[in-house]
C-alpha cells in the first residue's frame, strides 16, 4: 500500500472501528443467474422494477439486465449496502442517503455535483436512461452472500457478474497471475486490516497481546492451552474460516506464509458472522474474522510481530489499520473477461462499480462499515480500470 494509504488509514477511515457495525452487515441477498459466460444476468424480480428484458449491457437501453454479485462475507457489508442504496435510487435532496454537512445541508450536489436521483446520476455517466423516480433505478443489482472461493468461481463460470473475493482471485481459483490477467479485472474497493480475536473472558483474563509466532502454533496445533501464552489454565478453542474463504485464503498466506499450510483447528465456519457468533458464545476461543464484525463479547488483540505491536486502538503509534500490518488486505470485486466484453467490465458493471469510487461511496460504502478507505492516487488507478464513460 502506498503512503497516501498509510496517512489515510491512520486518519478518517480508522476511527469507525470503534462502533458495532452489526446493522451494517444486514440480509442475505438473492443469488442472480445468468444465460451466457458473459456473466450478465438476466431475468429476476429484483424488487426494483421490471428487469427481465435482455437489453445490450454496453447500450443506453432503458431496461437492462440486473447485476448479480456473490461471494466474501466480508466484502458482503460494502457491496450489499451499495445495492441496497443503488435500488432505492433516492434523489439528492435525500440527506439520509447522501448524507449532510454539520450544517444540515444535503451534501448530494456538494459531493457529487448533481441534483439527480443516486442510481439515476451514476448509471447517468455510462449512458444509460434514467427514471426521476424513486425505488426504480435505471437497472437493478442483487448481491447474494458466500464465500470468496464461491464468488470467484461463480464469475469464472458466468453465473454473476461480479464476484466478491476477500482473497486473491489466484489463491481462491489456483491460477496463474498470468490466467488472473488474461480473464479477470481486479477491482479493488476499500482495504480490511484483518483482526485477531479472542473471547472476552480470555482477554479480561490477561491474553490482550499475542506474538505472531505465538497465533501461528496456536493455530498449527503447537500451543493448545492459555497457560503457554499467560492466560488461564484451559484449552483453546480454535476457530477458523472454512476453506475457500477469502479470510481464510488471506489469513493463511500472511500468518502462516501459504494459502496451502496445514491448520490445526477445532472447527471452521463459512461466514465472518458466524465466527463472530461462536467467539461470542464461547469463553474460551480464538479467531480471525473482518474489521466489520467486531461486536461485543469479543476482543481483538494486540499483535507482535518481530518487535513492532500492532494494536486496535486507531489512536495508538501502530495499529491494524496501518499498511505496514500483516494482515491486512485489499478487498475485491471481480469482473470477467470475454468476448463480449474483451475490457472485462460491461457498461452497467462498470456504473455500479465506480460508484463505491467516489469521496461519497468510499465514506458511505467502506467508512461507514468499518472498513479502510483507499487514497486518492489508489481510486483514480481504479477508475482506470473502468470503461470511458459517455
Amino acid at each position: 500500500m502506498s503512503s497516501d494509504a498509510e496517512h489515510q488509514s491512520k486518519g478518517v477511515s480508522r476511527r469507525k472501528y470503534l462502533l458495532t457495525s452489526a446493522a451494517a452487515v444486514g440480509g442475505v441477498g438473492l443469488a442472480g443467474c445468468s444465460s451466457s459466460d458473459t456473466g450478465n444476468a438476466n431475468s429476476g424480480d429484483s424488487g426494483n422494477g421490471d428487469s427481465d428484458s435482455s437489453a445490450d449491457s454496453d447500450s443506453g437501453s432503458s431496461s437492462p439486465s440486473t447485476v448479480t454479485a456473490e461471494g466474501s462475507s466480508t466484502v458482503y457489508p460494502i457491496s450489499n449496502k451499495g445495492s441496497s442504496y443503488w435500488n432505492s435510487n433516492s434523489p439528492a435532496s435525500d440527506g439520509e442517503y447522501w448524507g449532510s454537512n454539520d450544517e444540515g445541508s444535503v451534501t448530494g450536489w456538494d459531493q457529487i455535483g448533481t441534483d439527480q436521483n443516486i442510481a439515476d446520476y451514476f448509471a447517468g455517466l455510462y449512458g444509460f436512461e434514467t427514471t426521476g423516480e424513486r425505488s426504480n433505478p435505471p437497472f437493478a443489482t442483487r448481491v447474494a452472500l458466500s464465500h470468496s472461493g464461491t464468488g470467484c468461481e461463480a464469475v469464472r463460470d458466468g453465473l454473476v457478474d461480479i464476484g466478491n473475493s476477500s482473497g486473491p482471485i489466484t489463491a481462491e481459483l489456483d491460477i496463474s497471475e498470468d490466467e488472473r490477467d488474461e480473464n479477470y479485472v481486479d477491482h479493488v474497493v476499500g482495504r480490511d486490516g484483518q483482526p485477531v480475536f479472542v473471547s472476552q473472558a480470555i482477554y479480561d483474563a490477561g491474553v490482550e497481546q499475542l506474538t505472531g509466532e505465538q497465533i501461528r502454533s496456536i493455530y498449527q496445533g503447537d500451543i493448545s492451552n492459555w497457560s503457554e501464552v499467560g492466560g488461564p489454565d484451559q484449552e483453546i478453542y480454535v476457530v477458523g474460516r472454512a476453506e475457500g474463504s477469502g479470510t481464510d485464503t488471506s489469513f493463511r498466506l500472511n500468518m502462516l506464509g501459504d494459502a496451502d499450510a496445514p491448520m490445526d483447528v477445532d472447527t471452521r465456519f463459512g461466514q465472518n458472522q458466524q465466527v463472530q457468533q461462536v467467539l461470542q458464545d464461547n469463553d474460551n476461543a480464538i479467531g480471525y474474522m473482518a474489521l466489520a464484525f467486531s461486536g461485543s463479547g469479543i476482543q481483538a488483540i494486540a499483535i507482535d510481530f518481530e518487535g513492532t505491536v500492532f494494536r486496535p486502538d486507531p489512536d495508538a503509534e501502530n495499529t491494524i489499520f496501518d499498511s505496514e500490518y500483516p494482515l491486512n488486505r485489499d478487498l475485491h470485486m471481480y469482473t470477467r473477461i470475454n468476448e463480449e466484453t474483451p475490457d472485462g467490465t460491461d457498461m452497467r458493471e462498470a456504473a455500479f462499480l465506480n460508484m463505491f469510487l467516489t469521496e461519497f461511496g468510499q465514506k458511505t460504502f467502506v467508512e461507514d462499515v468499518n472498513y479502510i478507505t483507499l487514497p486518492t492516487s489508489d481510486i483514480e488507478a481504479e477508475k482506470q480500470k473502468l470503461p470511458e464513460q459517455v
